[in-house]
């Protein structure tokens, strides 16, 4: 046969197919491949066609290609056959069609199926809008999109091979992305609903990219919602791994977490927790691998596709992908009184459309607040009027941009904000004193005999420093120590601890400040003087002088061996020298000890030069109550003044001292109710003899053996009344006894009595000697006084005298 011929008859076969097939008057039938339209390069691919009814003969033919791709004889009675394709190439790639022979004709030739390979192109997304979560019944549009130029998208529904479509795509002019929106409905949840799509190019329609993930749709119905959480919260650090728990009290068999504006990201079955709840967890690995958004969950049954209404939504916001930093302060301060108002000021120096305010340990939504430009610093004030006990905790702040809300800054530092209330406040105290030295170590103790289950210091003007948990020491108070390591210049400052309770978020009222002064800091070691000198008496007027060539704006004055704050006082210029005065007057031995001085700046005051070299101060004398130095005294927030507290040794001596003199006072006493006694059976004795006489008695001088009378007592020219005076020795020395009309007639019947005493008696009784003065109111006639005598001393001054009348 020569070519021309059998072209002829090629072509006459062919008409007369054609010509069958339009003339075929039996329905048309279905063709469709498995596993796919679309498979990938080298994978086997299953081609079935099925008839209405029982078919002898199917036929597919391939578009382009004149004769039939393949013919298969129906065996049996069934109606339909498959034709298979063990590997997958360019050459399979194209447009099918399939007819069937029955005994009555052939049939109309199926809709067209397109065999699509994938290549190595990358492959697009698959997104849902406005949400891959649709009501029964409802509509979705399918978004496929790439960067890469496709001229086409396909889009295929997974488990029925039989629908796929395919549009031209579009070029988004702003994003730089191709793309073509494929509208899905009426959703109902009869079935699943998952979609693929893939990328072709127009000179190669057939070889498209790889398929892009899977989109399930998920069909919600009316049933209880579960709830979705995350023990994290809701801001994650880039790179940290972040868990999402959906759980729900009705017993659904399935939970199935999406991101909104994205693809469902997973489905779990469900497991019974130990509350009695069904809940699943979803672990999302590495947050850097994805960015935040929006998540909601659903619950399911295995019967049914239909789920549940959503959970109610999670904001999940990536920390640290921006590289700003903002700042975080509070006004007025840190501890704040329930019922005040409180500003939390947010500030950043980079461009930033938002600020957020996070909580740490809650569950609640941040705060977010526009932006604001001040003095070159974008800001937002979050004002919290007024502020309750719920109030405290730590805060952060973050920045964030409108391009993508949930891609934030680094965070701030973190603040601590303590409300405190009118619980009894606690004690700060410090072993190492007011000023520490840079390098030493220092610890400061906050306890309270309240049962406080938790400590917190802070430093004003400044982050709350810690928390420690309490524990009760051997003296029955609740206390906490907090370390603060090696001193530097940044430990100065005014501290305060406040107690609390773990049941409840309110602080006690704060305790007393305690200034914490940091010295050598600055090289210099200033000068301390003391007017008139360091040693002197009770009551007299001291002024320590500190002294210093270098710029001072205040000297401080401190006491070595106790724990109050140490003296300040403004410095004065003179004669080239920066000094300050420190008056005590007037002087009591409490205030005797050590002192140093030290200087200091307005800009830091808490921060102290060298100390001065010690000056020791000594006080002689009885101990009083102290007395306050006097000047223009200023502490730093604390009262003007402070006393310097009494050392035990002086009151001791005093105490002493004034059992002595108690002592001598009732001996006194005794001996002059001797005397008394005594003169009162004298008086007996005159009386029987009908006289009166003028008795003299006196003890023997330490160098006489027997009793001689004082001459300085027998100065009757000086006593005309006939006055006799009796010296009584306080030691207890007995007296003479004896009567006389005249002073010589006296001296020899007194009785011959000897004072034997040692050398303690005879001071005693050169010192303390009582005379008793007789007054008598018989005597008659006048006696006359011998010569004085000039080797007699007149008596001690401090003599007793005691005036007795005999009758």
């Amino acid at each position: 046969m020569t070519p021309v011929l059998t072209a002829l008859f090629c072509l006459g076969l062919t008409v007369a197919l054609r010509t069958q097939a339009q003339a075929g008057t039996l329905p048309r039938p279905t063709l469709w491949a498995e596993p796919g339209s679309v498979i990938p390069l080298g994978r086997p691919v299953t081609i079935w066609c099925q008839g209405t009814l029982p078919a002898q003969k199917f036929q597919l033919h391939k578009e382009g290609i004149s004769q039939a791709w393949g013919t298969q004889n129906q065996l049996d009675s069934g109606n339909k056959i498959k034709f298979s394709i063990t590997q997958m190439t360019d050459h399979h790639v194209g447009r099918y069609y399939c007819y069937y022979i029955s005994s009555t004709g052939w049939s109309e030739h199926s809709d067209p199926l397109e065999l699509v390979v994938t290549e190595s192109y990358s492959k697009p997304s698959l997104s849902a809008l406005p949400s891959p979560v649709v009501t029964s019944g409802g509509n979705v549009t399918l978004q496929c999109g790439s960067g890469q130029g496709f001229d086409r998208f396909i889009l295929t529904k997974e488990g029925d091979h039989r629908l796929s479509w395919t549009l031209d795509s579009q070029s988004h002019f702003f994003s730089g992305r191709y793309r073509a929106q494929f509208p899905v409905g009426s959703v109902a949840p009869s079935h699943r609903w998952t979609f693929r799509c893939y990328g072709c190019y127009r000179d190669r329609p057939q070889v498209c990219s790889q398929p892009s993930d899977a989109l399930e749709l998920l069909v919600s119905g009316v049933s209880q919602k579960p709830s979705l959480l995350t023990q994290q919260g809701p801001i994650v650090v880039s790179g940290q791994s972040l868990t999402l728990q959906c759980h729900s009290d009705v017993g659904y068999d399935r939970f199935a977490l999406i991101k909104e504006q994205g693809h469902p990201l997973s489905q779990k079955i469900v497991f019974g927790s130990q509350a009695g709840l069904s809940q699943a967890n979803f672990s999302l690995d590495t947050v850097r691998s994805f960015p935040g958004g929006w998540y909601r969950c659903y619950g399911g049954h295995n019967l049914s596709f239909e789920w549940s209404a959503p959970s109610d939504p999670v904001d999940i916001l990536v920390a640290g992908r921006l590289p700003d930093r903002p700042s975080l302060s509070v006004q007025p301060g840190p501890t704040v009184t329930s019922g005040e108002n409180v500003t939390l000021l947010c500030q950043s120096q980079s461009p930033t459309d938002t600020f957020l305010l996070s909580k740490e340990g809650t569950a609640d939504p941040l705060l977010c607040l526009r932006s604001e430009l001040r003095a070159q610093q974008y800001q937002a004030e979050f004002s919290m009027s007024p502020v309750t006990s719920a109030h405290g905790g730590t805060y952060r702040c973050y920045s964030s941009q409108n391009t993508n809300p949930y891609l934030l800054s680094q965070p701030s530092e973190p603040l601590e904000l303590l409300v405190s209330g009118v619980s009894q406040k606690p004690s700060l105290l410090t072993q190492q004193g007011p000023i520490v030295v840079s390098g030493q170590s220092l610890t400061l103790q906050c306890h309270s005999d309240v049962s406080y289950d938790r400590f917190a210091l802070i430093k004003e003007q400044g982050h709350p420093l810690s928390q420690k948990i309490v524990f009760r020491s051997q003296a029955g108070l609740f206390q906490a120590n907090f370390s603060l390591d090696t001193v530097s210049s940044s430990h100065g400052g005014r501290y305060r601890c406040y107690g609390g309770h773990n049941l409840s978020s309110e602080w006690s009222a704060p305790s007393d400040p305690m200034d914490i002064l940091v010295a050598g800091w600055f090289p210099d070691r200033p000068s301390l003087l003391v007017q008139p000198g360091p040693t002197m008496a009770s009551e007299e007027n001291v002024t320590l002088l500190c002294q210093s060539q270098s710029l001072t704006d205040t000297f401080l004055l401190s006491k070595e061996g106790t724990a109050d704050p140490p003296l300040r006082l403004r410095s004065e210029l003179r004669a080239q020298q920066y000094q300050a005065e420190f008056s005590m007057s007037p002087v009591t031995s409490a205030h005797g000890g050590t002192y140093r001085c030290y200087r200091s700046q307005n800009t830091n005051p808490y921060l102290l030069s060298q100390p001065s070299e010690p000056l020791e101060l000594l006080v002689s004398g009885p101990s009083e109550t102290p007395a306050r130095p006097t000047g223009p005294i200023s502490t730093v927030g604390g009262p003007d003044e402070q006393l310097l507290s009494p050392t035990e040794s002086c009151a001791q001596r005093g105490l002493k001292w004034y059992q002595i003199v108690l002592i001598a006072v009732l001996l006194v006493l005794v001996l002059l109710l001797s005397l008394v006694l005594f003169l009162l059976l004298l008086r007996h004795q005159r009386q029987s003899k009908g006289r009166t006489l003028d008795v003299a008695v006196k003890d023997p001088q330490p160098e006489e053996e027997g009793a001689k009378l004082d001459p300085w007592q027998n100065r009757h020219d000086e006593d005309p009344q006939g006055v006799t005076y009796a010296q009584v020795n306080h030691s207890g020395s007995r007296l003479g006894q004896g009567m006389a009309t005249s002073h010589s007639s006296l001296s020899s019947r007194l009785l011959n009595t000897k004072g034997r005493q040692t050398d303690s008696d005879r001071q005693m009784d050169s010192q303390d000697v009582t005379y008793a003065q007789l007054d008598h109111t018989h005597l008659r006639q006048k006696t006359t006084a011998p010569p004085s005598s000039p080797l007699k001393e007149p008596p001690d001054e401090s003599s007793v005298h005691a005036a007795l009348t005999i009758n």
